[in-house]
């Protein structure tokens, strides 16, 4: 196993009607920025117990954080909290509004171009130089509730960034599975998906010694498996709504990844097909992931055994057979949870993107991805033309 520090500040405050506690959460005698998405909040109710929650609060409220957070609408909330003196901020929303208010978090305070944060992927590490922030998580998914990692978009280049480090975390994150009861299919089933890939990122790599952190890693991946489709038809149903926000916080809250070694390449080919195309982060995973599999078959394949043995119970003569019938039972799940596994299938503009996306990557200094870093750019770009 290898070495780790296992650290997460977070508060982490789950079940039902758990939004009445903000009053004790946030700090006191402090102006707050109420920060959220495109207003669905204002839909399903939440917005309304927040409110109720903090009757004597000072709070200004700053919307349209969009699905993929941008660079540009971020910095916008950047000055209003240097102008307005706002000490704390509240992140009402999914994933993406959490990653944005991480940001604001970390722009605020920061000495020199903001847009550095993201372009040399810097980790902030002194509290003192952020805005504390707290979450109302509204979708499951990316487990931004529980970590100190976020991604945001610059829309002037079309670029998907990530960034993070210790001082980024949630002080508190209220998660009522109550919540998804008015999300859209298409939402619930992105959150699914989205969690199932975050673990294969920690999970599926090479044999090692870790033995506790591959269960833990396939617990959550069989969950995910046995409630996903249901979930997405009954939102209404506690059992089915609070297993599958656990399995999101749980499969991205630092935990699984401790000790392991990790890849993260199906993310960051991922990102450039939503800054190229707005085809939503988890359905990028889902075009991509499978591919990288197949790609990089001969250095994945014990772990790809492990898993399909271990998750979807496949049988086999061979590593190689169990791991190409794990590949398989990867595709058919991700098409129960509505998802299109080609490029093609999601966007008409798909010829050029295997040249554009590795010249990026080269233009970034990208020599090599994966937990082996031999995801070269050649194997890149075989990855996304078998995505096509």
């Amino acid at each position: 196993m290898l070495n780790f520090e296992l650290y997460n500040p977070t508060n982490y405050v789950f079940g039902k009607g758990q939004i009445a506690k903000l009053a004790e959460l946030v700090p006191q005698n402090t102006k707050i920025l109420l920060a959220y998405g495109g207003g669905s909040i204002f839909k399903n109710g939440v917005y309304e117990q927040v409110k109720a929650a903090l009757p004597n609060v000072d709070i200004l409220e700053f919307g349209g954080i969009e699905p993929n957070p941008r660079y540009e609408t971020l910095m916008k909330a950047v000055a209003i909290i240097r102008e307005q003196n706002i000490g704390f901020i509240l992140a009402v929303g999914g994933g993406s509004v959490i990653d944005g208010v991480k940001f604001i978090s970390a722009a605020v305070k920061f000495d020199g171009n903001p847009m550095d944060i993201l372009h040399k992927r810097l980790l902030i590490k002194d509290a003192s130089q952020v805005i504390p922030f707290g979450t109302v998580l509204t979708l499951p998914a990316t487990g931004s509730e529980m970590n100190s990692g976020a991604v945001v978009t610059i829309n002037e280049t079309q670029e998907k960034l990530s960034f993070g480090g210790s001082a980024l975390f949630p002080k508190f994150s209220i998660c009522d599975p109550t919540v998804i009861a008015s999300l859209p299919k298409k939402q619930i089933q992105n959150g699914v998906v989205d969690a199932f890939t975050h673990v294969m990122e920690q999970y599926l790599t090479y044999q090692h010694d870790a033995l506790l952190q591959d269960r833990i890693a396939e617990s959550i991946l069989q969950t995910l498996v046995e409630i996903g489709p249901d979930v997405v038809e009954n939102p209404t149903d506690y059992k089915l709504a609070s297993n599958y926000m656990w399995c999101a916080t749980m499969a991205l809250n630092g935990l699984i990844q401790k000790g392991v070694p990790t890849d993260w390449a199906t993310h960051m080919i991922g990102h450039e097909l939503t800054a190229l195309y707005e085809i939503d982060h988890a359905r990028t995973l889902a075009i991509i992931g499978p591919n990288l599999y197949r790609v990089m078959f001969d250095t994945k394949k014990e772990k790809l055994s492990q898993f399909g043995e271990r998750v979807f119970g496949v049988q086999g003569t061979s590593v190689e057979e169990k791991a190409e019938k794990a590949i398989e039972k990867t595709v058919d799940f991700f098409h129960k949870m509505g998802m299109l596994t080609k490029l093609s299938e999601n966007t008409a503009e798909y010829q050029s993107t295997a040249d554009f996306i590795v010249t990026r990557f080269e233009e970034r200094g990208w020599k090599a991805l994966g937990e082996k870093q031999n995801i070269t750019p050649e194997k890149v770009r075989a990855i996304v033309e078998m995505s096509y």
